[in-house]
């Protein structure tokens, strides 16, 4: 499994979580708000680590190529 494949599987399981809590937003009852909470903090968790990673990726693609550059 490539980089950019785990990317692509995080971002469509952090869609399908947003398109969940949307459809269970009219829902009501303390066990259903503490898994939405427990839920909305762990997305608002790998919104964050899929930003940083792509960032990182992108510093990395950018130096490899300061350094091909500078090789050549």
């Amino acid at each position: 499994v490539t980089s950019e494949k785990l990317m692509q599987d995080m971002r469509v399981v952090v869609t399908d979580a947003e398109d969940l809590l949307k459809a269970t937003a009219g829902q009501t009852g303390e066990r259903i708000e503490k898994i939405r909470a427990r839920a909305e903090e762990s997305l608002r968790a790998a919104r964050n680590r899929m930003q940083i990673a792509g960032k990182a990726a992108q510093e990395s693609a950018t130096s490899a190529a300061a350094n091909a550059a500078r090789n050549a």
